[in-house]
């Protein structure tokens, strides 16, 4: 029987209120290409079978026009739509802005998820070798398991000079298994040296080496289960913050203390690099061309 292509589920319904515009959509080659682009070319090599683009409403039209063509006969598609409002009537809350996180995003995609997936952001370049990597773990995995895996990078390649990023920083084991993952919503290079502010807004140091999340994470469908139950006990929590996130990292936390589940920390040569500030622009557009000039990727990707 062969084995089931994974699905690449895409967080793509964010503002970029830092960056100062849709991110997810903007150019960064003369030929036009988006960083999604790269990670779409990079997972179809990888062996990606379907691709999931969790969007809002209002940029459906922009998102079918970009992407539709560059994937049709190469992969199903499929979109759906995270809103502020798709929460259960009793948790609606009309002075509410902003949609409820990432891992909120990411149960919208449950109903079109049936076999193993990863999960990446619209905005971030992985590399093709952490595609490869993941790829390979989905395909070797049982889709009813309970085996789950993160694609780990180092905090200082993921720093911008321009300002604060929010990063997972992650306890790793020595069988190299993810024991916890914290949120950290303040990172910050001050000085060249890397701080981030704790729970009372104070800077301390943070080791440049440690371990971090990008939101590359590989999960079974039976991630859902963990998913469900947490973001009902979030709601009754949080009903009246208007500012509360459901983030992956706090679904991932709860599947490490029910010992159900592993998260093997998987690592690779990959570089990655991302945009949140309009200045990191022109930094990704020189490592791009750079990566064509090698022939690492075509001049017309499709």
């Amino acid at each position: 029987m062969d084995k089931v292509k994974p699905t690449l589920v895409i967080l793509a319904a964010g503002i970029g209120s830092r960056y100062g515009g849709l991110k997810q959509l903007d150019t960064f080659t003369s030929e036009g290409d988006t960083i999604l682009d790269f990670s779409i070319y990079d997972a179809l090599r990888a062996g990606f079978g379907k691709f999931v683009f969790i969007i809002r409403k209002s940029i459906e039209n922009e998102f079918k026009s970009v992407f539709d063509k560059k994937l049709k006969g190469k992969a199903n598609v499929e979109y759906v739509f995270q809103e502020v409002e798709n929460v259960p009537v009793a948790y609606q809350n009309i002075g509410r802005e902003k949609p409820w996180g990432t891992a909120h995003a990411l149960q919208m995609a449950k109903d079109v998820v049936q076999e193993n997936f990863a999960v990446i952001n619209a905005d971030d370049f992985y590399g093709k070798e952490a595609f490869e990597v993941m790829a390979n773990t989905l395909l070797k995995t049982d889709k009813n398991s309970y085996s789950f895996n993160m694609m780990g990078y180092l905090l200082k390649n993921t720093v911008s000079d321009y300002g604060f990023v929010s990063r997972g920083e992650c306890q790793v084991n020595e069988s190299g298994y993810l024991s916890s993952v914290i949120e950290r919503t303040h990172i910050e290079k001050i000085d060249n040296k890397l701080l981030r502010k704790d729970d009372h807004g104070n800077f301390i140091a943070i080791d440049e080496n440690t371990v971090v999340s990008m939101n590359f994470w590989g999960f079974t469908p039976k991630y859902f289960e963990f998913g469900d139950v947490l973001f009902n006990e979030f709601l009754v929590a949080n009903k009246t913050n208007l500012k509360a996130e459901f983030y992956i990292p706090l679904v991932v936390n709860s599947i490490i203390e029910s010992n159900k589940a592993t998260i093997k920390v998987l690592t690779s040569n990959a570089e990655w690099f991302g945009v949140t500030y309009k200045q990191d622009k022109e930094f990704v557009q020189n490592a791009i061309a750079q990566l064509k000039d090698k022939n690492i990727y075509p001049t017309q990707l499709f």
